[in-house]
């Protein structure tokens, strides 16, 4: 299996409790969006934090992508709420 570096951001980062962590990468043609349903159930900080997520966006090696895009050979995934200007 290959490792994945997960970065977190925002209330992300505070629901999860962690600013990153290495994972498993269960298969490289897991999606984002698989990746998030397989986190939602490690416990409740990570159920809260990947609840709803359309609520979140995703970058993979510092590209944004969707949540339907493949992880593939991606080195890094980070999770963030939308940004917003100001």
């Amino acid at each position: 299996m290959r490792q994945l570096t997960l970065m977190y951001f925002a209330w992300v980062r505070e629901a999860v409790g962690l600013d990153e962590e290495r994972i498993d990468l269960p298969a490289p043609d897991v999606t984002v969006r698989d990746l998030i349903g397989l986190l939602a159930a490690r416990d409740g900080a990570y159920a809260e934090a990947f609840a709803d997520p359309a609520r979140l966006r995703a970058a993979l090696d510092q590209r944004f992508v969707t949540l339907d895009s493949v992880i593939g050979e991606a080195k890094e995934l980070a999770l963030f709420p939308p940004v917003t200007g100001g």
